[in-house]
């Protein structure tokens, strides 16, 4: 099998909503007849519940038949080298059918402006070509084991759940599934093939305001809840600018907003003619690398607390604003780790010569490898512009130079 039919295949397995089984079969059996030892490993619920990107209830996070598989290719003597994990995940986020231009779990190969070839699906970008490149990538790597004197061992992981926090590698980060040592991993998430070496955290949060209906004709007899909301809206806009000042990180100079906020939910009222007494908000704050989750939560929590002690009502009914969903610490690799310096290595080798670290403003499963002392960096063809969106699509030649740059990377690191 082709790198091609490889992620056409994969991208026709609607891995959306907790759907990776069949996809991770067939992973298993394709990694099987290409030559790797192979590994399954299934997630414990109540071993996440315990983790602190997770909900403390086990009932919420969805890991019944939803297995990661891993391939495993040995060269050389691999008690004597390094341990390369090269890491994507298997499961997408669901698709808008009425949105896009074709049915988002057929491949469809076409052609930019200027004739370069590109491959449209959900998944082409994040991330089923770039599990295809990592597979290919660790093969390329293992045929010139003995030519390029190579010791040690390529794993090749397809995970799932990573659009929920990474349950399939939080997993292995808490429970190694090998019986052997990781000792680097390159995750390949869309970088349009530029390492990054810090990834921002997110804490989601939810608020919840009461206040008191009454009639639009004698709407003074109420208490509406929007001004409240404003109030609190602009002083979380003002930290947030604020944080952009103070906490500062020179890998993410280039944002406009370093470390953002969205309000990507609120539901206010319940007829038009009525004074909305309630008002429901989800949120999303961002984490700086070298800051934690609960610190930046506190300080959003306090920001809420100065809008409340300023006002009659809301002190009397104070608003409740608790986590939900999944949070995400903050990951960072140092840039003289080996597994950094031999991708900026391997990208000149391989006519890439943007080798600059950087940051993202996304999390991605590298912090749960970096949370079990593994050094990671990111790196993939396409851009995560595309990801998520109607029509995602990707260069078809990126694919390619991301196989061939991962390769020489693996090359390069078990020769150290």
């Amino acid at each position: 099998m082709d790198i091609r039919t490889f992620t056409e295949r994969l991208i026709e397995s609607r891995t959306v909503d907790g759907g990776e089984a069949d996809a991770a079969a067939w992973a298993r059996e394709q990694l099987d007849a290409l030559g790797f030892e192979t590994y399954e490993w299934l997630a414990d619920a109540d071993e996440l519940a315990a983790h602190s990107s997770f909900p403390d209830d086990p009932a919420l996070i969805d890991t019944a038949d939803r297995p990661s598989v891993a391939g495993v290719l040995e060269v050389g003597d691999p008690e004597t080298g390094p341990t390369l994990v090269l890491n994507g995940h298997l499961d997408v986020v669901p698709a808008d059918e009425d949105a896009w231009s074709s049915d988002p779990f057929e491949p469809v190969w076409g052609e930019t402006d200027d004739g370069a070839e590109t491959l449209t699906a959900r998944g082409a970008v994040d991330m089923k070509a770039p599990v295809a490149a990592c597979v290919f990538a660790a093969l390329d790597a293992a045929e010139r084991a003995d030519s390029a004197d190579l010791n040690g061992r390529l794993v090749v992981e397809a995970v799932a759940g990573e659009e929920e926090g990474g349950i399939g590698a939080a997993a292995a980060a808490l429970s190694n599934p090998y019986p052997f040592d990781r000792d680097a991993a390159i995750v390949a998430e869309p970088t349009e093939l530029t390492p990054v070496t810090a990834v921002e955290g997110t804490v989601m949060k939810r608020l919840e305001i009461q206040g008191r209906a009454a009639h639009a004709a004698s709407r003074w007899r109420g208490e509406d809840v929007l001004p409240h909301f404003e109030r609190i809206r602009a002083a979380f806009k003002a930290l947030e600018a604020e944080r952009g000042d103070t906490v500062t990180h020179p890998l993410y100079e280039e944002y406009p907003v370093p470390w953002p906020i969205v309000i990507g939910m609120v539901e206010a009222g319940n007829w038009a003619s009525s004074v909305p007494s309630s008002l429901t908000a989800e949120m999303r704050f961002g984490v700086a690398p070298g800051e934690s989750v609960d610190e930046v939560e506190a300080q959003y929590e306090a920001a809420l607390q100065s809008v409340v002690d300023g006002d009659d009502w809301l002190s009397a009914h104070p608003p409740s604003f608790e986590r939900f969903s999944i949070q995400f610490e903050p990951a960072e690799t140092d840039a003289d780790e080996p597994i950094v310096r031999t991708l900026q290595a391997a990208m000149i080798d391989t006519g890439l010569p943007d080798t600059d670290p950087r940051g993202a403003t996304y999390g991605a499963d590298s912090r749960h490898h970096v949370a079990a002392g593994i050094p990671t960096v990111l790196f993939g063809p396409g851009s995560i512009e595309q990801a998520h969106f109607p029509d995602e699509t990707i260069q078809w030649a990126d694919v390619q130079q991301a196989r061939e740059t991962i390769a020489e990377t693996a090359v390069q690191f078990l020769q150290s």
